[in-house]
């Protein structure tokens, strides 16, 4: 039997006594990917926050709690029948997806991309998310310092999802860092290194196994950081370095152990905090949606700064007082935000 749904609602209403409204108000939705991962917790969170800060305005997040396109595209159909003011879509399989998304927007649904580019077949006008090849540049710089200036050797190169945009570019930035300032270095790669936890698990473990004189091992994927962090601390003798995405629990606290040399957070909780406040205006009010690409920016968690990570991953509140000046500033002046579409990487 297949693991139902999680399913999020959040109903705000305005108005009092004789003067409230009758009808029911706007709601807005949101399909994330892998609803038990802390990626699409820390998205969930922000899109509430984003949608709470309009008011007046319903709200549903639902998702598959593991990898299932197949039923992304089935939850996608029924928020747009229940949430036909708009919905954000943070979808694993683009491909799978573009067909429903049409659908919707033939029906007058906004639709809104959010973390990974939807297809060009979508027809989205909207995506928000983060420049992944800089993301993944971010990371090689970050091996790179704990590294000779004139190192040799091979760097192991995984990727979780090949063919899929966004860690296609986190990869492709990875290897163009390491070309362009440590040309003695052979990036080997990418590696399927598969989206299932005990997949990716196994997978490294081989990288690991076939690779014994490896300077770094590196992931562009949520669990890859997980996998290597666990399978370096099971091998005491390790020295190869590692590197990975996102802030789940398990890879902060490598970070704070010195198993990972840095992480990057693509700061989803403020992807779903601007998704969020841009359908609930529009649906709302009706202020236009913006068309192009919505930049927003990761952020480089290493030993210096992880204590204040550590800090804001603690409640919902620290959360909320960590990206309040970043939301207040897109808030305020959401154009400068925007840059075309066809620049997303």
């Amino acid at each position: 039997m297949r693991a139902a749904a999680l399913v999020l609602g959040l109903v705000l209403l305005s108005g009092c006594g004789s003067s409230a409204r009758s009808e029911a108000p706007p709601h807005v939705g949101f399909v994330v990917k892998r609803t038990g991962s802390s990626f699409a917790q820390e998205m969930t969170s922000g899109f509430h926050e984003g949608v709470g800060r309009v008011g007046g305005v319903g709200a549903t997040v639902t998702g598959p709690p593991g990898q299932d396109g197949h039923e992304e595209v089935e939850l996608f159909g029924g928020l747009a029948e229940s949430a036909r003011d708009g919905i954000a879509v943070a979808t694993s399989e683009p491909v799978l997806m573009a067909p429903s998304i049409g659908a919707a927007l033939s029906r007058d649904v906004p639709v809104v991309g959010v973390d990974m580019r939807l297809t060009a077949s979508a027809r989205v006008g909207l995506h928000i998310g983060n420049d992944n090849y800089e993301l993944g540049e971010k990371l090689a710089d970050e091996l790179m310092r704990r590294m000779p200036p004139d190192a040799t050797g091979t760097v192991v190169l995984g990727n979780t999802a090949p063919g899929l945009a966004g860690f296609d570019d986190r990869a492709d930035g990875i290897r163009g860092r390491f070309a362009e300032k440590l040309p003695g270095v052979r990036v080997l790669g990418p590696f399927d290194t598969q989206r299932d936890d005990d997949a990716n698990r196994d997978a490294w473990g081989r990288l690991v196994a076939a690779n014994p004189g490896a300077l770094a091992f590196v992931g562009t994927g949520d669990c890859d950081g997980v996998s290597l962090a666990a399978l370096k601390t099971e091998k005491k003798s390790a020295r190869w370095l590692v590197g990975g995405f996102g802030v789940d629990p398990r890879t902060l606290r490598a970070v704070k152990d010195g198993v990972m040399v840095a992480t990057i957070s693509p700061e989803h909780y403020l992807e779903g905090a601007v998704a969020g406040w841009l359908l609930a205006r529009h649906a709302k009010g009706g202020a236009a949606l913006p068309e192009g690409w919505i930049e927003t920016p990761g952020l480089t968690v290493t030993t210096a700064n992880l204590d204040r990570i550590l800090r804001r991953q603690e409640s919902e509140q620290a959360r909320r007082e960590f990206f309040q000046p970043q939301i207040d500033s897109f808030v305020e002046d959401p154009a400068s935000w925007v840059r075309p579409l066809e620049q997303a990487r």
